[in-house]
């Protein structure tokens, strides 16, 4: 495939009153086009962007847009009772509105067709406590042959809830949004405020900011280096990997107030000790180097993750993935590449090349390290100076954080000092879509192993 196309990083909608503007936006700027409201259509770029499949469906729901040449105009975010024409982020949606439901319109799976093959229904509830998320698997014996997904049954209407809204009223919400990229949502929200500002954060506060980001990144690498090869029947790492998990919540906790860091980044900052965060950086580099030098010796682990779950780099190019799950096929990239912050502290993007679940894990191991020795060469830059919401603002602005998940885009139109528009794209909106390109000739019992390399967000990817 030509590699040189454009990047898709998100696709949405805002109601202008009279009519829409249908905002597209790539690695390398913004496309806008207004659409009428009297007969709402545009033409669908999903046969070129097939990350624009779930894009176009919620804006389809969101909106009422229909989109021409869209080869999937199924509903997403709307099961099979919602009501007929009834899309929530117009702009005369009520709120209190009491939703009567429709009659039943059975959702139409794709489905692979031949003798043999049949169905096999996973979700959306779990036996595992997990958010609620459906997979739809076409299945020749144990093969599977395709696999669908289907989440958006937790609605939580962020969107809408936040028009209206001042952006120190909104931190509170995006803080919450997903546990998983917490500090990352925060991050992202503060530097909407300081460029509405017309500010930038200085070093300290950045500093400090980072310092954040990348613990979060520690517990979530952690978790992950567990319960992949606890999916892979050794359970013994998933013990492991969660009590360090557990040392670095604990952590947060002791310099943010909050196990998940909720409301750090606008609050006033606790005071810091230094030498012992050092200390706590080093502990953990032992227990690194320690966890690696131990999984490596297990041969009958790596048969599980070695070529299992590839996820070719055309592919990963094709779907527009982020975070890891790019990385590990090749592909490099990384928001904090683009940060001064991290370029002159000796920032390097960390990536494998075969795409497999093995390639995940790899990375993440790789990414922890560098964590730490970014983490360490941050220390000394931290400031005590306290960031402040101000209730400036007025335009459009956006800004990219590198979550522990991937690449977090956040757009938003200020009015008056209140948000008229807030758009968020978890890195998983994108990372769910491609991740059937990964089942082919695996068997099902492999599903768990393959999804759980991926770290993918239900919440995050379910507004």
């Amino acid at each position: 495939m030509n590699e040189s196309k454009k990047r898709l990083i998100a696709r949405y909608a805002v109601d202008r009153g009279e009519d829409f503007e249908l905002i597209t936006r790539f690695d390398d700027g913004t496309i806008r086009e207004r659409v009428s409201k009297e007969d709402p259509r545009a033409a669908s770029i999903m046969p070129r962007y097939p990350a624009a499949i779930w894009f176009e469906r919620k804006i389809r729901d969101d909106f009422g847009i229909r989109f021409e040449g869209a080869f999937d105009q199924r509903p997403l975010l709307h099961h099979e009772r919602w009501p007929r024409d009834l899309h929530p982020m117009r702009r005369d949606f009520d709120v209190h509105t009491v939703l009567e439901l429709s009659d039943y319109r059975p959702y139409r799976y794709e489905a692979i067709g031949g003798d043999g093959v049949f169905e096999v229904a996973v979700g959306p509830i779990h036996a595992g406590i997990i958010e609620p998320g459906h997979f739809q698997f076409s299945q020749a014996g144990e093969d599977m042959l395709h696999q669908e997904v289907r989440h958006f049954y937790k609605y939580r209407g962020i969107e809408k809830m936040l028009e209206g809204k001042t952006l120190a009223e909104a931190a509170p919400v995006v803080a919450r949004i997903s546990g998983n990229e917490s500090v990352a949502a925060q991050i992202a929200l503060a530097r909407i405020a300081e460029a509405a500002a017309g500010e930038e954060a200085e070093t300290g506060i950045a500093a400090r900011r980072a310092l954040l980001l990348e613990s979060e990144r520690l517990a979530h690498h952690w978790t992950d280096l567990g319960f992949i090869p606890n999916d892979a029947g050794f359970a013994a790492a998933l013990a492991y990997a969660s009590a360090r998990a557990e040392e670095v919540r604990r952590w947060m906790a002791e310099l943010t107030g909050h196990r998940f860091a909720f409301d750090a980044i606008a609050s006033k900052p606790r005071p810091w000790n230094p030498d012992q965060i050092l200390r706590r950086i080093a502990g953990m580099r032992e227990a690194i180097d320690w966890f690696e030098n131990w999984i490596v010796g297990i041969p009958s682990l790596w048969d599980r993750m070695d070529t299992t779950g590839i996820l070719p780099r055309s592919d990963a190019l094709r779907y527009g993935c982020v975070g890891v799950v790019a990385r590990a096929s090749g592909v490099a990239l990384d928001v904090r590449a683009s940060e001064a912050l991290y370029t002159h502290n000796g920032f390097a993007i960390q990536s494998e090349e075969s795409g497999d679940v093995a390639a995940r894990f790899k990375v993440r191991i790789a990414e922890l390290r560098h964590s730490l020795e970014l983490m360490e060469r941050f220390v000394p830059l931290c400031s005590e100076a306290p960031f402040v919401f101000t209730e400036k603002g007025e335009g459009a602005f956006e800004s990219f954080v590198e979550s522990s998940l991937g690449e977090l885009y956040l757009a938003v139109e200020m009015e008056e000092g209140r948000i008229r528009r807030f758009f968020f794209r978890d890195p998983s909106f994108v990372n769910w879509q491609a991740l059937h390109r990964m089942m082919p000739g695996n068997i099902i019992a492999d599903f768990p192993l393959i999804n759980k390399s991926c770290d993918l967000s239900y919440a995050g990817n379910d507004l």
